[in-house]
């Protein structure tokens, strides 16, 4: 029997965006979120388990959630945090 490999989830997440209501952090029913100098981010990131139930109740837009690599070929380039505007995004 072969082991597949354990799904990992990226956060995205717009600081400028986030206006720290916590509502995603109440609604994460892992507690991956909290919420850090009143932003929002993934203390534990491993424990995600890609609900998004935190990326369609936050009412400003400020985290997203995307399948990411296995644990293995994570890396340094993989992004936590994106600034950028949505319209930046597509240019």
């Amino acid at each position: 029997m072969s082991e597949q490999a354990k799904k990992t989830f990226v956060h995205i997440i717009r600081e400028s965006y986030c206006k720290g209501c916590n509502i995603c952090v109440s609604f994460c029913p892992r507690h991956v979120l909290s919420l850090r100098e009143g932003k929002v981010w993934a203390e534990f990131p491993k424990l995600c388990i890609g609900c998004k139930m935190c990326e369609l109740r936050c009412p400003d837009f400020a985290i997203e959630i995307q399948e990411g690599l296995p644990e293995e070929e994570c890396g340094p380039e993989v992004p936590e945090i994106d600034l950028t505007t949505p319209q930046e995004a597509k240019e």
